[in-house]
Formats: C-alpha cells, structure tokens, sequence
C-alpha cells in the first residue's frame, strides 16, 4: 500500500506543477502583442505539451492510483472518514479547474482568448487553496464530530 500511495503523490506533484504553470503561462501569452506571431505561437506550443504531456498524464496516474488506495482501504473505511468524502470533492473541483484550462488553451490556439493577464494571476490561485486544503484534509483527518 505504501508503493501506491508514494505514487499517488508523486503524481500528484507533477500534476499540480501543471496547475499552477499553465495559467502562468497564459499571463505571458495574454501579455505579446498580435504583431508577435513567433513568440504566440511558441507559448500555444509549449501550452499544449504543458497539458497534453505532463498535466493530463499527471492526472490521470493520481486518480488512478488514489483509486486503487480507496480499493485497498475498502469500502468500510471510505464510508466512515468524512474528511475523504471533502477531499474526493476537492478532487473533482481540480478536475472541473483541469478541464477549465483546457478550455482556455483552445480559446489561445484559436486566438480567441478574451481574457485579460490579471484574470490568469487570480485564476493561478484556485490550485494553491485546494493544494493546502487536501493536505491539511490528508495529514489531520478531521473527524468533523
């Protein structure tokens, strides 16, 4: 179990450093100017790779094998530990925020991005609160009683 739930964080990590790059990457797109066509289409490059290599595949590993530990842990124990049941919701929030990104990349590929550098900065914040509260949830397990 110990293997699974290594690699589960580890995926985790690669993951969230997806998270919080990609929408640092859209502040710098948001930035060039229409005249820079060269430098656009390197950050629609690296954006792509971004998701495609590194943040979906990140993904993918950590629910796959945070999965494979809820098997292992059995349904009882699932059924008994609220702070699972809040941290699973998180979960489903960063894969609503992954999907989000997405969406935002096509819009930069398309170049119909409508959003301006400051709404990335303040998008960028939304993985660091979930960050903090699935570890916080993960470490303590609060009993919510």
């Amino acid at each position: 179990m110990l293997w699974v739930k290594a690699l589960h964080i580890i995926f985790m990590v690669t993951w969230f450093a997806g998270l919080f790059y990609l929408p640092r990457l859209f502040v710098y797109h948001c930035e060039i100017t229409k005249d820079e066509t060269v430098h656009y289409q390197r950050f629609c490059k690296m954006e792509k790779k971004l998701f495609w290599i590194i943040m979906t595949p990140g993904a993918l590993l950590t629910i796959g094998f945070g999965v494979w530990l809820l098997t292992l842990l059995g349904h009882e124990y699932f059924a008994t530990q609220p702070w699972l049941h809040l941290k699973m919701t998180l979960v489903l929030a960063l894969i609503i925020y992954h999907f989000y990104l997405l969406k935002q990349l096509l819009s930069f590929q398309a170049g119909k991005n409508t959003h301006s550098a400051r709404f990335y900065r303040i998008l960028n914040e939304f993985p660091s609160i979930i960050l903090f509260a699935a570890v916080l949830l993960a470490v303590l397990k609060p009993s919510f009683s």
